[in-house]
């Protein structure tokens, strides 16, 4: 039962995440700097310190009381991470909702599903698995041969790709003219290989969490309060560079121009943020039933991938594209919905 609730737990704040980027597609004449800046003071500014003010007591205190190091360190896989949502934004543009969003958050599931046992294979830490404990026991196997699975569905999505350029390089001019396999692979693999940060955020800045269910908080909320400090970061990256666009790009304009609708703008940028931040607040509650594994992290990433491709099937990606490119692209989907199958199975065998 436990395992039931973290796969729907997960799965409601992929589908959030999966979809946050829609509404920014009902912002009018603002640049992508300037929406991408008001939705972020949402995500990672605004939203978290209310969701712990409602679900955590005294989570002031908890932050003030917590160690510097580790206030620092959660701080810094922030950082990290936000430069990981900063180029996830054109791995969407070169590639499409639907691969952009299967590439870099493949790639961000496998790094941050195994990067943490790894880790503790060499720092052991009482109630943390490392990477041999998995090895060791069935449902450790199960939860490798699930990432493993996502891998190669990532490979075989990479390959929908390159069928999709070819397709569109005769016949299909005006179709998708910003998609370019190469500038979108590179950008998505380093944008998911960054992302994976907020993962080892969570992990270095679970004593946060250890000491808001000491006072009293429900376990289910408890990374509420990690995530305040890891998004701290996130928000200096992105606050710095959507700044130095708005200078450079000399849209500053946009909060104030009248001949925008304003309102409108800010509140899709804010529904947006919002949905984006939901993500995490049912992660930590997923997390909560799964632990903080590998197991959590796939699980989240994938939904988030389904998702993304069935906006990506809703804004026609894929139309025009043949039948073998299009079946590939089944195929690599297929594989991503299999490994969270093999990961929900692994973990409750654990």
């Amino acid at each position: 039962m436990e395992s039931i609730l973290g796969i729907l737990f997960h799965s409601i704040g992929g589908f959030s995440s999966g979809s946050f980027y829609m509404p920014f597609k009902k912002v009018k004449d603002w640049a992508w700097e300037s929406y991408w800046l008001v939705g972020g003071l949402f995500s990672w500014l605004i939203v978290p310190p209310i969701a712990a003010y409602l679900t955590i007591p005294n989570f002031t205190e908890i932050i003030s009381a917590a160690a510097t190091s580790i206030k620092a360190l959660a701080f810094t896989m922030g950082l990290i991470w936000g430069i990981g949502g900063l180029t996830y934004g054109l791995g969407v543009r070169y590639l499409g909702m639907s691969l952009g969003n299967s590439i870099t958050l493949g790639f961000c599931s496998a790094f941050g599903a195994l990067i943490p046992p790894i880790y503790y294979q060499f720092n052991a830490v009482e109630g943390k698995e490392s990477i041999g404990d998995m090895f060791s026991n069935q449902g450790g196997q199960i939860v490798l041969l699930g990432v493993l699975v996502c891998i190669i569905g990532i490979t075989i999505l990479g390959k929908a790709g390159m069928l999709k350029e070819k397709d569109f390089a005769v016949g299909h001019e005006d179709k998708d003219k910003d998609f370019s396999l190469v500038k979108g692979l590179i950008i998505a693999i380093v944008s998911g290989i960054l992302s994976s940060f907020f993962n080892f955020g969570i992990e270095v800045g679970k004593p946060l969490a250890e000491a808001a269910v000491v006072e009293g908080c429900n376990p289910l909320f408890q990374n509420n309060v990690t995530y305040i400090v890891v998004l701290w970061g996130g928000l200096t990256t992105n606050l710095i560079w959507c700044v130095f666009l708005n200078f450079k790009n000399k849209t500053f304009g946009d909060y104030t121009n009248t001949k925008t609708p304003i309102t409108q703008n800010v509140l899709f940028s804010a529904l947006a943020g919002t949905m984006w931040f939901l993500q995490f607040f049912f992660y930590g509650m997923g997390e909560s039933k799964l632990g903080n594994g590998a197991s959590s992290w796939i699980l989240h990433m994938s939904t988030i991938i389904l998702t993304a491709n069935f906006w990506g099937f809703y804004l026609k990606e894929w139309t025009g594209v043949s039948k073998k490119t299009f079946n590939a692209f089944l195929i690599g989907i297929a594989l991503m919905f299999l490994s969270i199958v093999l990961v929900g199975i692994g973990n409750s065998l654990e």
